[in-house]
């Protein structure tokens, strides 16, 4: 779903909840505009978080020479 379809539903929520003031018998618009935002501000969290996870490697290499000195290399990769 993405960062696209949880900012639209946070906007038309935050719409509905503040600037609708039509009566729809049986339907709290209000309400509903307060749960399609707060559900639309949880898909944007979850899409961060999901999609700057598990995307990176790390390879550490630490080499010993013969004079007791040590080289560390680091290899990262991004895996798009």
């Amino acid at each position: 779903m993405g960062y696209g379809f949880g900012g639209f539903l946070l906007v038309v929520g935050l719409v509905l909840a503040l600037a609708v003031d039509e009566r729809v018998s049986g339907i709290d618009l209000t309400m509903v505009g307060w749960i399609m935002a707060a559900v639309g501000a949880v898909l944007i969290a979850i899409t961060a978080v999901t999609w700057n996870t598990g995307r990176r490697s790390r390879a550490v290499q630490t080499v010993t020479h013969p004079d007791g000195s040590q080289t560390v290399r680091e290899n990262r990769t991004d895996n798009l």
